[in-house]
């Protein structure tokens, strides 16, 4: 989801060169954050829900975290935005060489699937001769990478395999955005009686469980690809962090919550998410906790894409764990309104509520983001994103000030990732 519609690349953070978001996380670390980062990854990954590490947030967490956004970026570079373009919606460059030509010849990754979603929206019949980009039904939405460099293993303490997803570009994926009535999950599931049965976004799982005679879903291209790196590497320290943005982040939720469920002792599954949409209900969010998912949501909170679709479920209690004080928070409403509001919404489609940890960032508190107004696009731009990570200390100093000489250095160092 972006705030535009249309088919242009992602606008680069209107602010001084030296703080744009080509942040470099080099694979060269001090030997003792190396040595801390393998020995303890299970906790960055989220064994623990990064108790400890996020506020103050943890300097190897922050790398992390930029080093799965700069995999999202390379989605966006990938993707051919080009109406006119014959491979418009498709990625540009063969999976030999896209991380190489995205900005990013060192990962130690290699990319292994090609993914691609499509619109479950039944088109008219006159649709066959509108534009490209009105009709393109199935567009490339981002990839699998398996890490096979020794020394980045070593680093890592495990194999890491990682699946990310881009943001909203086509057309279709618009009309399916704003399909934001909650649906039932696919098949059986095992509910709390206490508890709703588990429901997401109507578009989201359309855009996860839709194929065509000629190109299966994305369920199954992850399946299938998840399937083949199991039975290639089950036997090692195995890691699976799905990563995304935007409309990417809640496919990336959706992915998470269908590895967990349907492959029989999966490795530890980490969701890293970037300006996430709200996905599902309360009993979706209890079944993706159940299942083991591990979600860190990474929130800015100018991001108007991050407070829809729907109402939103908050937890009196700051315990994750603690479920029993949900109540629907609708603004503005007087308190015998707001109990009326409580017993007819729980009975609809519309209510939501969020899953997993939340990282918290602010437009607001870089010193070069700041302007005379709120430029909501930008507040939901990647860019955006890993310049706040970068720069964000805590919730008692919340932007360092060497965040803009350290981007200028990295800048230097090595020729920018996002554009």
């Amino acid at each position: 989801m972006k705030l535009s519609i249309g088919t242009l690349r992602p606008c680069t953070v209107p602010s001084p060169k030296c703080v744009s978001s080509s942040v470099h996380c080099s694979a060269v670390k001090p030997a003792a954050a190396a040595a801390t980062l393998g020995q303890r990854w299970t906790e960055y990954q989220g064994a623990r829900n990064w108790e400890g590490l996020l506020d103050p947030l943890d300097d190897n967490l922050r790398d992390e975290i930029l080093r799965y956004g700069q995999f999202v970026g390379a989605t966006y570079n990938a993707f051919d935005f080009d109406p006119s373009s014959p491979s418009y919606a498709k990625c540009r460059f063969p999976k030999s060489s896209l991380f190489r030509r995205c900005g990013l010849p060192h990962t130690g990754y290699q990319v292994t699937k090609n993914l691609h979603a499509t619109s479950g929206i039944t088109m008219p019949r006159w649709a066959g001769k509108a534009p490209n980009w009105f009709s393109n039904q199935t567009s490339w939405i981002g990839y699998v990478a398996v890490c096979e460099d020794e020394d980045e293993i070593a680093r890592l303490g495990r194999r890491d395999v990682v699946v990310a997803y881009r943001g909203t570009a086509t057309c279709l994926e618009w009309f399916e955005n704003l399909r934001a009535t909650l649906t039932h999950l696919p098949g059986k599931t095992n509910v709390d009686i206490d508890e709703p049965e588990p429901m997401v976004a109507k578009g989201f799982l359309n855009l996860y469980t839709s194929g065509t005679k000629e190109i299966r879903s994305l369920r199954e291209e992850v399946r299938e690809e998840i399937g083949r790196v199991l039975q290639s590497y089950g036997d090692e320290p195995l890691s699976l962090t799905i990563t995304g943005h935007s409309l990417g982040a809640a496919l990336a939720t959706l992915t998470a919550y269908d590895i967990t469920t349907n492959f029989r002792q999966p490795p530890l599954v980490t969701v890293i998410s970037f300006g996430a949409p709200r996905v599902g209900n309360r009993g979706f969010r209890c079944h993706v906790e159940n299942c083991g998912s591990k979600v860190l949501r990474i929130v800015n909170s100018d991001d108007l894409v991050t407070k829809v679709p729907g109402f939103v479920i908050e937890d009196e209690d700051d315990d994750v764990s603690n479920k029993e004080k949900d109540t629907v928070n609708v603004a503005g409403l007087p308190s015998w309104l707001q109990r009326r509001v409580e017993d007819t919404l729980f009975q609809t489609q519309w209510v939501y509520a969020d899953v997993g940890r939340e990282l918290r960032v602010s437009s607001r508190d870089s010193p070069y983001l700041t302007g005379p107004t709120t430029n909501l696009a930008t507040s939901h731009e990647l860019d955006t994103y890993l310049h706040l990570v970068n720069g964000f200390l805590s919730s008692e100093c919340p932007f360092r000030k060497t965040a803009k000489k350290m981007l200028s250095r990295r800048s230097a160092e090595k020729a920018p990732v996002l554009r």
